[in-house]
């Protein structure tokens, strides 16, 4: 049973931190909310710093989860700027800030988010080397990509994942010449595999982007402590003002793991361990977001998703789990992103070497179709180009795990919901 007296504690100033606050009142609670985030801006959501923030497109304002009023009307008490620095189990407290203030919980929820893997090479404390996580680094990219469009620079982009590509559209937008370095064969050769990569590697072509695949970035070169430009394993040599590490991130544990919470390896994708509920190994422990690392039987692993619906959905459910409410928390991994005239939404979790065969409904070369991933005739994700309102039969076909018929799947004129009556 919650009750008024009782502390809730929120590590982390992001969507899920923010939308976990939220959600603790709506549901009722009127005890404590203590929210502790290490960055100095209001929650706010990540999605836009790469798209429509980066681009010139949308307000600075835009992009929070809530107005700066909201927390004090909703009695949320908001410490910014202030790192926590340790969790004591046995006295369920943390504590944070300079002056190590120490405050006790009964319900601890750790969104601490992810940070960027850094490049381990010669050359990257020079000026001019940039990584894209939070709100101050793309403030100061905006920046960049204004100047390097004016003056036509160069930008190497260290990799060809979602922020890498997302970022090289911006780049292109703002007229600056964009190289993309990656050791894969294709860009986002993870996600997608090699039988989708390629969409994405042509529409950046036609963009005037260039691509140097299966290379690795092995040296930034600088003169006067400004980039100038960066070698790669081949020995080859490109001209560069300014470089993007976009390589990846690892979830934030560091917390976590001193005070002995469960941690997945890395080959799991890392992240701090919790049930159905969100909850960690301790019971008065939870976590949500692109730091936890949850089971889903749907697809018979544990997963850790970087992206903003998991924040959006993981938040609420794990506050709901904190109030006892009986939760399980096996949502359909998701995600979309926007560059150039592509707009793409993701459902579904099908990595290389774990489908059989790709099925496309629609014209791949217009950039206007659906792509499934199959198992023994079953989708594991898919993926929507162009093509929209059709998320929810996308994510109905993955979860009733139905054996659909091939040559139906792709026919444009049989709708989805008929492959799963």
């Amino acid at each position: 049973m919650v009750d008024a007296d009782q502390t809730f504690v929120i590590v982390g100033g992001g969507l899920a931190g923010a939308k976990a606050a939220e959600t603790l009142r709506a549901e009722g609670f009127t005890g404590r909310v203590i929210l502790i985030s290490d960055e100095r801006d209001h929650p706010y959501e990540r999605p836009p710093l790469s798209k429509g923030y980066l681009l010139g497109k949308e307000e600075r304002d835009s992009v929070f989860v809530h107005e700066p009023a909201w927390y004090a009307q909703n009695d949320i008490e908001l410490h910014l700027g202030q790192f926590v620095d340790r969790i004591d189990r046995a006295a369920k407290t943390v504590r944070y800030g300079d002056d190590g203030t120490l405050v006790r919980y009964d319900k601890l929820l750790l969104v601490t988010g992810a940070e960027p893997r850094r490049l381990d090479i010669p050359g990257t404390g020079l000026a001019g080397v940039h990584h894209l996580r939070r709100l101050a680094h793309a403030e100061r990219l905006k920046g960049v990509l204004t100047a390097l469009g004016r003056d036509n620079g160069h930008l190497v982009i260290a990799g060809a994942g979602w922020i890498g590509l997302e970022v090289a559209a911006a780049a292109r937008e703002y007229g600056a010449e964009v190289t993309v370095i990656d050791p894969e064969p294709t860009p986002l050769h993870h996600v997608l595999g090699p039988e989708l990569g390629g969409v994405f590697a042509e529409l950046h072509r036609e963009h005037g982007v260039r691509f140097r695949f299966g290379r690795r970035l092995t040296e930034i070169v600088g003169q006067d402590g400004m980039v100038l430009a960066v070698r790669t394993d081949d020995g080859e040599e490109h001209p560069a003002h300014d470089v993007l590490a976009a390589i990846g991130a690892a979830p934030r544990t560091g917390l976590a793991e001193a005070a002995g919470l469960e941690i997945a390896d890395r080959a799991h994708g890392g992240g701090i361990v919790v049930d159905e509920r969100l909850r960690t190994c301790d019971p008065d422990i939870y976590a949500a977001g692109d730091v936890a690392n949850f089971p889903l039987a749907l697809f018979g692993t544990e997963l850790r998703v970087e992206h903003w619906a998991n924040a959006l959905n993981g938040g609420p459910a794990a506050a709901r789990s904190m109030l006892g409410q009986d939760v399980t928390y096996d949502r359909i991994p998701y995600f979309f992103t926007d560059q150039y005239d592509l707009g793409m939404e993701y459902s579904g979790w099908a990595p290389p070497g774990s489908y059989d065969q790709v099925v496309i409904r629609g014209d791949a070369g217009k950039r206007e179709f659906i792509a499934f991933w199959l198992s023994q005739g079953r989708v594991l994700a898919g993926m929507n180009v162009n093509v929209w309102d059709v998320t929810e039969g996308i994510q109905k076909l993955i979860r009733t795990r139905t054996q659909v018929d091939p040559e139906a799947l792709a026919n444009p004129h049989v709708p989805l919901d008929t492959l799963t009556s």
